[in-house]
């Protein structure tokens, strides 16, 4: 009779499903770490890093739609706020203030969503009252879209 018997922690265990990271998170960690060790092995920098190099290849490597966004949103943040540093970050295009992120853009294919966006982090000059809008989605970029965008990170890094 024990044989025939499974105890109902081991048949619990097979019936759910792992709500751990998805392919495309560990993607993007793994990412963040290959990101940290060139600036580990290169030790404090003699001057302002360039990372542009490797923002302007993330931006190649997406599909068409998206790289057209990304390269219009570099064109802008360069415009808008020259002080910001390209790099990347989560295998993601993003711009740093004093080392810190302050904006970034992620690629809809990045995460399998049907949109990109363009978000802000908590270093953004963004706070206006007790709620307000960190990231955005993006289906494409007008006119419009592109002068709200540059006035957002200027105030970002005011």
């Amino acid at each position: 009779m024990k044989d025939t018997q499974k105890s109902a922690k081991s048949t619990t265990a097979i019936d759910k499903t792992s709500e751990g990271f998805s392919a495309q998170e560990r993607a993007a960690i793994k990412e963040r770490a290959q990101e940290l060790k060139p600036a580990a092995r290169r030790g404090p920098p003699a001057g302002k890093p360039d990372g542009e190099s490797d923002v302007l290849a993330k931006i190649a490597e997406m599909p068409k739609a998206d790289r057209a966004m990304a390269e219009r949103l570099h064109a802008i943040i360069k415009a808008s706020a020259p002080a910001l540093s390209p790099r990347t970050w989560y295998g993601m295009p993003a711009y740093a203030k004093d080392g810190n992120v302050v904006c970034f853009f992620q690629s809809g294919q990045k995460f399998k969503t049907r949109y990109a966006t363009f978000g802000f982090n908590d270093k953004a000059n963004l706070d206006e009252g007790a709620m307000w809008p960190t990231a955005f989605a993006l289906t494409e970029l007008t006119a419009a879209d592109e002068a709200r965008i540059g006035a957002l990170v200027k105030k970002a890094v005011s």
